[in-house]
């Protein structure tokens, strides 16, 4: 190839490149005009790690898992929506519960752990202002696998700047099933809190602290199919005055009519939702019901959570729904909200 070619060749690769528009976060195809450009979005930034601030305090920290007598499980009832006993598969001698996709949970694999994971940060102080954290977790897990190890929500008290518990019962396990078990009964998620409230003062070493953890303030956290029980407890459970917030971690699947209806009479408390692509329409669904009621909608967290607050927060294509109760809008999401709350600072 001759040298005339050659720079005629690089004139022509030179003169495509100044033609196109600069890189804002789109990537642009060299023939393509500028709407025809694709909206591919960049890759999310390397999010920023928090050092949490150490803890002071007398308290060791302690986390566990104990046994309750009201648990959600084991529940024999029925399911109140559709008036039908909850176990509807008997066979050798087994009860069991048809899935949704035709398979059988059996009764004795899937329904009978009364655990609930409990979880005091090291330096809590009962004397501060304080909250409870309640996590409804979703489908296919283990308090102590999942919850507790995988998305590391006790940690993420811990590593957060909170005077704050955690609360977390066992549902089905490692079932795709929403069931809230005995929480379908009227009275019985207040018993399920008064018996938390017993075993938290007995872990802080302070029996009589019982009272305190009883009116302490509660903030619900549900991922993805915890959707259903928590719906429930805002349905049945007499804690309109400790409802502080409602976080739902790609969590909106369903429910929405009970949701907008504690947005709209708690104008006090706070509401976030962050989602997915499997959560979006529900999500898009209830902001734009919200907006309709004349209720102030945000798109983003930005600085402290204020009463009232309502926030969609839309993922990113590389977030993944497997990982989101540690990596969402941002790493820890749960430490994130929780210091977004300086009333409850350590």
């Amino acid at each position: 190839m001759g040298l005339n070619a050659s720079t005629g060749i690089c004139a022509a690769i030179l003169a495509i490149a100044c033609t196109l528009t600069p890189d804002h976060g789109i990537i642009a195809t060299a023939n393509a005009t500028t709407a025809e450009n694709l909206a591919i979005p960049l890759p999310r930034p390397r999010p920023v790690v928090r050092i949490p601030r150490p803890r002071q305090g007398s308290f060791p920290g302690m986390t566990r898992l104990m046994e309750f007598e009201s648990a959600p499980f084991p529940y024999d009832g029925k399911n109140p929506v559709t008036g039908k006993p909850f176990f509807n598969v008997f066979y050798d001698g087994r009860f069991g519960r048809r899935g949704a996709r035709g398979q059988v949970y059996w009764e004795n694999e899937t329904y009978t752990d009364p655990r609930v994971l409990l979880h005091i940060p090291k330096g809590f102080d009962i004397r501060k202002p304080a909250v409870m954290v309640v996590f409804f977790h979703g489908h296919g897990a283990k308090i102590d696998r999942d919850v507790r190890d995988r998305q590391q929500v006790a940690a993420q008290i811990t590593r957060s700047d909170a005077n704050a518990v955690v609360v977390a019962p066992q549902f089905a396990v490692n079932a795709a099933d929403s069931a809230p078990g005995a929480f379908w009964e009227p009275g019985f998620f207040d018993e399920f809190l008064s018996e938390a409230s017993e075993q938290l003062a007995l872990m802080l070493g302070q029996p009589k602290t019982v009272r305190t953890f009883f009116r302490m303030p509660i903030i619900f956290v549900s991922y993805s199919g915890g959707f259903v029980p928590t719906a429930w407890a805002l349905r049945l459970g007499q804690i309109q005055d400790r409802l502080r917030g409602i976080v739902l971690m790609d969590s909106l699947y369903g429910e929405l009519e009970q949701f907008e209806k504690w947005i709209l009479s708690n104008r006090r408390g706070f509401f976030i939702s962050g989602y997915l692509g499997s959560t979006r329409a529900r999500n898009l669904q209830l902001q734009n019901d919200l907006t309709e009621k004349g209720i102030k909608i945000a798109k983003s967290l930005d600085g402290n959570i204020r009463p009232g607050s309502v926030v969609f927060i839309a993922g990113h294509p590389e977030d993944s729904h497997r990982n989101y109760v540690t990596q969402a809008w941002t790493t820890d999401p749960i430490a994130d909200i929780l210091n977004r709350l300086p009333e409850y600072h350590q």
